[in-house]
């Protein structure tokens, strides 16, 4: 059985603490997480920083030592047109104080070229601490589709950067699984499962991505024939904020429970 996680987006700012004993009751063997949280009011969520609290970082260290739980992703290192990803040193020092095992980037600088240097720069940063680096595509980011995807792998060279592969930006993108297997299963290195329908369900689509994504079997896309892609040893983070289920006294518990047994019915298909 393939490996699970959470990711950081379907918790809207859970504590990290309480995000690890989440997921290990759901028996999931994996987080993801960001250093800061900014959580919806709604939900009485306190903020928090990893960056910040020293304190915090024990304790999710020692909370995920007594529960099995690690961090498979750290996310928010992203590339940006008015900084240099050498401003986030000490950001990839706590991620990989915390033992995080990939850090995931995406490019919101449109220059190309640039994000191709900076993408090399940041990927030597995070494997001088230990860590892997994952590209995500995204609709109308500059990392937007498999040819770029490709040209960026073989701008920076290294073997530990691969691609994550986010199932709803993948499909609403306009590609599938013959796409993914064209682009070589080498190069995945993480999946962000969710479902969706084909066509947009919000005006927004960024809104619908963040917020309101749907689980296993409950949209339409093709998500077996992707897995079936998808090495075996990659880690399966389950991306699917539901945000009107949380705003309506849905705990987190019982919205994702049902997330991870229909992730498993579908990877026991594979």
């Amino acid at each position: 059985m393939r490996d699970l996680g959470i990711e950081f987006i379907s918790v809207f700012g859970l504590p990290p603490v309480d995000f690890v004993h989440l997921a290990a009751d759901l028996g999931c063997r994996y987080i993801s997480t960001g250093l800061t949280g900014a959580p919806l009011k709604s939900l009485g969520y306190r903020t928090f920083s990893l960056r910040d609290d020293a304190a915090l970082r024990r304790d999710l260290a020692a909370a995920m030592d007594d529960r099995g739980v690690g961090i498979s992703l750290g996310e928010g290192m992203v590339i940006r047109s008015a900084a240099d990803v050498s401003g986030l040193a000490s950001d990839l020092d706590i991620m990989a104080e915390i033992g995080v095992a990939q850090i995931n980037t995406l490019s919101f600088d449109p220059d190309r070229t640039r994000t191709f240097d900076q993408l090399a720069l940041l990927t030597t940063m995070a494997a001088e601490r230990g860590m892997g680096t994952t590209i995500e595509m995204a609709p109308g980011m500059t990392i937007g589709d498999p040819a770029t995807v490709v040209a960026a792998i073989d701008h920076v060279g290294r073997p530990d950067l691969r691609l994550t592969v986010d199932t709803m930006h993948w499909v609403r993108s306009g590609y599938g699984a013959a796409e993914l297997r064209q682009l070589g299963p080498e190069k995945i290195g993480y999946v962000q499962l969710s479902d969706t329908t084909l066509r947009p369900r919000m005006e927004s689509y960024m809104r619908e991505a963040m917020y309101e994504r749907m689980p296993p079997g409950a949209g339409e896309l093709p998500l077996s024939e992707i897995l079936a892609v998808v090495p075996t040893d990659v880690v399966v983070g389950l991306e699917i904020p539901m945000r009107a289920l949380a705003e309506s006294g849905v705990g987190p518990a019982d919205r994702l429970g049902p997330c991870v047994a229909a992730a498993r019915e579908l990877l026991g298909a594979n």
